[in-house]
């Protein structure tokens, strides 16, 4: 048999359905990884080895005594640091903040360790999941395990890099500006954004703007169709929801239809900033553009156009949390200079000036999906550049630090905005072993269209890798 962190979640899982794998020898086999490679890559702020080992061991009895068995039985995963896990510390990755001991789990964590699930740990993140890197002053910063030098993204980067270096199978991530699409695309994974109100415990319709929703990293289609699966697998009470869906894992397996594309490069922050591709991007890009095309799709350019006022109202919305966040005045220099800048700001904008925002993105969000509605799927880069170095954001000033991570991810808060689902897909290899990856932006609730879509170029790049 390989080794076991190099087979996949769904093979992993049968295994254990089979009975020719424990629970505990799974959970052993990733904890011993993490002891080996975390110190190099900074994937992990808190490991709760025992714990975890615990939790395994109610799985294996559970099997022992022939009761059926949940999704996710006895399969490892990490959750990020902004979510609480009961009886572990929560950092938020602030150093300004108080950390204290959760005294439950968050309704997404409990979903999870329903379906069977074995949490290992915290993964790390950047401060309050503001940026799309993951460094703070909390512990190392979360390193690229195609090369450590590199950032893994953000914000979910630290979970990333745990799927990515086979720590763990696969991960839950949030994403409320590109937080799961980011991190999978700079570290060559698959990184699903669900549609507004698909997953009942991170819907989207928590957040002022409805930006934040919860999705899946995985290092295959499938294995991320199985993990939305059981993110989806609970009672949803929200008023507004995604549309009725069948499975994940079997769209993602069926891997048929044929859907037109309309491909674009254009960015709602380019009227802000300037906005290029790098050699890498457009390669990648390119080449996602030629699979799509070989796999059987329809390819068309798409005109679009957006809103020059985005990246205003986008930043103002975004970081309104900032302001009323419960940090003590002594406490303050203590938050990274992003935060720090960011909070200030965001305190001293009016009524107003927050209403009028969300304004502006209520009707972006209108227009963009009236223009989206021409195709099936759009696509477009994922990242705007290969991943940065570590330090590259914040050896700088705060504006400074905000127009990098604009221009290294110029296509993703966009469809947080319009709530619409999208899929950031591995399809390029640099010569020096970086992934490029595209991102399929859905129709509204059309997550099983991007699996099937993202199942097939995987099928495409493999094939081409092997020749």
């Amino acid at each position: 048999m390989s080794s076991l962190s190099e087979l996949t979640a769904l093979e992993q899982r049968d295994l254990l359905r089979r009975g020719e794998l424990s629970s505990r020898e799974l959970t052993t086999h990733y904890l011993d990884r993490i002891h080996a490679r975390n110190m190099e890559l900074g994937a992990f702020v808190t490991v709760t080895a025992d714990a975890a080992l615990a939790e395994a061991g109610a799985a294996d009895q559970l099997q022992a005594s022939g009761a059926d068995l949940p999704l996710l039985h006895g399969l490892p995963l990490a959750h990020k640091d902004l979510t609480d896990v009961a009886g572990v510390v929560t950092t938020h990755g602030s150093a300004a903040l108080q950390h204290t001991v959760a005294a439950a789990d968050s309704p997404l964590v409990a979903v999870l360790r329903r379906a069977g699930a074995i949490s290992v740990g915290k993964t790390q993140v950047p401060e309050f999941g503001l940026s799309c890197y993951s460094e703070n002053s909390v512990a190392p910063p979360s390193r690229n395990p195609l090369n450590p030098a590199l950032s893994s993204g953000g914000s979910s980067g630290g979970s990333a890099a745990a799927v990515a270096a086979g720590l763990i199978p696969f991960a839950p991530g949030t994403d409320g500006g590109g937080s799961v699409r980011i991190p999978a695309a700079a570290t060559g994974l698959i990184g699903l954004k669900p549609n507004r109100g698909r997953v009942p415990s991170g819907a989207g319709q928590s957040d002022l703007g409805q930006f934040v929703v919860a999705g899946p990293l995985a290092r295959t289609t499938a294995d991320a169709a199985l993990l939305l699966d059981a993110m989806v697998n609970e009672p949803n009470f929200h008023a507004t929801s995604a549309a009725a869906h069948g499975s994940f894992l079997d769209a993602a397996l069926r891997a048929d239809g044929r859907f037109r594309i309309g491909v674009s490069t254009a960015s709602p922050f380019a009227a802000a900033f300037p906005i290029e591709l790098d050699d890498a991007a457009q390669a990648g890009f390119d080449a996602g553009v030629k699979a799509l095309g070989a796999v059987g799709h329809d390819i068309l350019e798409a005109d679009l156009r957006y809103d020059p006022r985005y990246h205003e109202a986008f930043q103002t919305v975004w970081t309104a949390g900032l302001a009323v966040a419960r940090i003590p005045a002594d406490r303050e220099k203590d938050l990274t200079t992003l935060a720090r800048t960011l909070r200030r700001r965001a305190q001293g904008k009016s009524a107003t000036d927050l209403a009028s925002a969300v304004d502006i993105l209520r009707q972006f969000e209108q227009d963009t999906i009236a223009q989206y509605s021409a195709f099936d799927i759009i696509a477009t880069p994922a990242l705007g550049m290969v991943p940065r170095p570590i330090g590259w954001y914040t050896d700088a000033d705060a504006d400074t630090d905000y127009l990098r991570q604009c221009q290294y991810s110029p296509y993703t808060s966009m469809v947080n905005v319009c709530g619409l689902p999208a899929i950031s897909v591995p399809i390029f290899t640099t010569a020096e072993g970086l992934s490029m990856s595209i991102q399929l932006i859905g129709r509204p609730s059309a997550e099983a269209d991007l699996l099937t879509v993202s199942a097939q170029l995987e099928d495409h790049f493999r094939a081409n890798q092997t020749d």
